[in-house]
């Protein structure tokens, strides 16, 4: 054996060596070892991010990003419950004015059907800074820096933090004002817009002024380009400003340098909810003259990607095909851990910081995990602070007392796991087209038929089966927590559950749904010609949890006679089918904006219809003594009297059976001991300031958890030294002679 072939012999060994070490037989831990005595929250995402400016955003996966950096006037109280609304920008929560068409003041107290305007006034607190950026950067003479940039100028920059400059300023009331005014913007596509028309004083007017005001300078410019323009490149080359502050505007006001007002049409008292929303958190001037520009915009730096706000944190890193790193805001204004909270939160370690600064995690990493199980195998390894729990996983997580309350597996609790569970403001349901031709309409049989249907799915058993038993079965579109929801006897759908003094609510028996469906013309499963009654669901969910699922409706259609088929499509024609009114059954769901049941109500609104008006009812439900009862509860406060109306529709739609009522989501929540001031909230998305990490402690357990093996690598060794010592001794008698 030559020297040569001896070195290749231990070039192989050390590739052994490498390759065991990255089949894991050294833990990988993700993150750089610099990181691991900082108090950093690590956690994921499982979809990217579209758009993270507030007048556009309308999804929980992007405002758990732009609720940390976007502040909105007012929030939720972080502990208490039922949630509460306390100032966030604001001095304190606006108290509305009420007048008559004459100007007069009007009591709080007044019905809505005799107020003509009402008025909120915000004053937000003076020296509210906003985070470091570009777009305030000033160069000598005090003029925007950025603010004229061609394309010469932006080479060698990716994103925002590779401009050389950034400044900042003070938050003022016209910035509040400027957004309300963007999102009428026709550019902006704002999703509430049609919402805001109906409310806010002038919005439709002031929004078609700008609709023309767009189309005409479209107009001039086509003319002056002849056959050969094209509207796409010019607008991208050269941005249309519009100018949105040179048109009146009435319902948006600024009174002096921290106070502006709004003004509604009516009386609403839900519309204090919207202030805690991100659609109306402010928005800068500057920062949309800087994005606007060609320059930029040619590279997609765009305030829907790069965002600019007053929060705890400011976007460090933003790419969502990888992560996104939030950091603290180094302009933060002083904000306090809450001293109070609701029963229980004391004992439970939730005020051990009362009367701190925040933010008290100074880092957040996201990584973009789209497959759970390596997300849940990381979380176990102490890689990821907190976690859901899927169905695979549940088993794994979760086992139940002889009283039936859930709680963590022996694994979870050897680590000192917490399960923290709670009811989220969200209603699911199937909704049955009530213009089609065959489960549609209000006559009685058509009622019967659908609630034939409501009795055959029974929802007991999917919760059970499909959830883990994390669901409530519901009887109403308002779900637990939300005033007009009632348990007991007053609390049930009489047409599909009976009351049992002993055991409660019960699903009426099947043979009461093959009744009605008896009576709605279909004996047996068929009409009076002896065809079979067949009805279409439209799905767009694959694999092999929705093939579960669309077997088990299947079945419960099947057991009082009916024949379902399944239409799967994509989302895209899936959402189209529903906005057009082509679909006959679907299933869909609402997680509330805001903790009030006109928002769970509004579903059914005969006005709100998908196929009519591209509204939320995709049941195209219109019922007009519903609509009536609607018009006339949407803008009261909670009262006995509020109350009875609300029961009232409860009845009409239990009766009309636009939906079958599915069940209200349970979350359970998993956290690590390390993570502390852990409470779900499933209003407020702003609550990863309230949040703190014992870095040590989480240091301490992922060592533990994840010692290195060994042992495959000392055999490896121990098997090269055996084995090359006749090459050894070779090469050394050769040497010799």
């Amino acid at each position: 054996m030559t020297r040569h072939r001896f070195q290749r012999i231990l070039n192989r060994f050390w590739l052994i060596i490498l390759v065991l070490w990255g089949a894991g037989c050294i833990p990988n831990n993700p993150y750089p070892p610099s990181e691991q005595t900082e108090e950093i929250y690590y956690s994921t995402f499982s979809e990217e991010p579209k758009h993270l400016d507030p007048a556009i955003s309308y999804s929980s996966g992007e405002y758990r990003f732009i609720q940390q950096i976007y502040e909105p006037p007012l929030q939720y109280h972080y502990l208490k419950r039922p949630y509460e609304l306390i100032p966030l920008t604001a001095e304190s929560v606006p108290k509305p004015r009420y007048f008559d068409a004459e100007g007069n003041p009007l009591p709080d107290d007044v019905p809505p059907d005799h107020v003509a305007k009402t008025v909120y006034e915000i004053r937000i607190r003076p020296g509210i800074q906003y985070q470091r950026h570009p777009c305030f950067a000033r160069d000598e003479a005090g003029k925007l820096r950025y603010h004229t940039l061609r394309s010469d100028d932006v080479k060698g920059i990716y994103e925002v933090s590779d401009f050389a400059e950034a400044g900042s300023r003070e938050l003022i009331a016209a910035d509040y004002a400027y957004q309300i005014k963007r999102m009428a913007d026709p550019r902006v596509g704002c999703p509430i817009l049609s919402l805001l028309d109906n409310y806010i004083l002038g919005m439709d007017e002031y929004a078609k002024v700008l609709r023309d005001a767009l189309e005409a300078e479209r107009k001039k410019r086509r003319d002056a380009g002849g056959a050969t323009y094209n509207q796409a490149t010019d607008e991208r080359e050269n941005p249309i400003s519009l100018g949105i502050d040179a048109f009146a505007f009435p319902g948006v006001e600024v009174i002096d340098r921290y106070t502006y007002q709004i003004t509604l049409k009516t009386k609403y008292p839900q519309f204090i909810y919207w202030l805690a929303m991100p659609f109306f958190a402010p928005m800068p001037a500057e920062a949309i003259d800087f994005y606007g520009q060609s320059a930029l915009k040619n590279r997609n730096i765009t305030i829907d990607r790069f965002p600019v706000g007053t929060g705890p944190y400011r976007l460090e890193t933003f790419k969502p095909h990888k992560e996104i790193i939030l950091v603290q805001n180094e302009n933060f204004h002083t904000e306090l851990y809450p001293t109070e909270g609701e029963a229980g939160d004391r004992a439970a370690g939730l005020l051990a910081d009362a009367g701190a600064r925040l933010p008290l995690i100074p880092k957040a990493t996201y990584k973009l995990e789209k497959e759970y199980i390596p997300r849940w195998t990381k979380f176990l390894q102490g890689y990821y602070d907190a976690s859901s729990i899927s169905s695979d996983t549940f088993d794994q997580a979760i086992t139940f007392s002889d009283t039936g309350d859930p709680r963590t597996s022996e694994l979870l609790r050897s680590r000192n796991i917490v399960l923290e569970t709670n009811v989220d403001v969200t209603t699911i349901y199937f909704a049955f087209n009530m213009i089609d031709n065959v489960v549609g309409g209000y006559a009685e049989d058509r009622q019967k038929l659908r609630q034939a249907i409501s009795i055959a799915m029974d929802y007991e058993e999917y919760v059970e089966i499909f959830l883990n038993g994390r669901g409530i079965p519901s009887h109403n579109p308002i779900p637990p927590g939300i005033f007009g929801y009632e348990e007991g006897k007053i609390g049930i759908n009489p047409y599909v559950y009976n009351w049992d003094a002993k055991q409660g609510a019960t699903r009426k028996p099947l043979e009461e749904a093959r009744q009605l469906l008896a009576e709605a013309g279909y004996p047996g499963g068929q009409d009076k010609n002896g065809n079979p009654l067949i009805l279409y669901f439209d799905n767009y969910r694959t694999g092999p949890q929705a093939t579960s699922f669309l077997n088990w409706v299947r079945k419960r259609f099947e057991l009082i006679g009916i024949t379902l088929e399944v239409r799967t499509t994509d989302y895209n024609r899936f959402r189209e089918k529903a906005r057009n009114g082509s679909s006959q059954i679907l299933m869909w769901g609402w997680h509330a904006d805001y903790p009030d049941p006109e928002n769970f109500l509004f579903l059914l609104y005969g006005p709100n219809s998908k196929a009519k008006f591209d509204g939320e009812n995709v049941s195209n439900y219109d019922n007009p003594e519903y609509n009536q009862l609607f018009d006339q509860m949407q803008n009261m406060d909670n009262s006995p009297e509020r109350l009875e109306i609300i029961r009232r529709m409860k009845l009409i739609l239990q009766r009309d059976a636009p939906w079958v009522f599915a069940y209200h989501r349970v979350n359970f929540g998993l956290y690590h001991e390390w993570l502390k001031n852990g409470k779900p909230n499933t209003t407020g998305y702003n609550t990863l300031k309230y949040k703190r990490i014992d870095s040590a402690l989480r240091a301490q357990r992922q060592a533990g958890w994840n010692e290195p093996v060994l042992w495959p690598i000392w055999g490896a060794i121990g098997f090269l030294i055996v084995g090359t010592i006749p090459a050894v001794v070779t090469i050394w008698r050769r040497e010799r002679k």
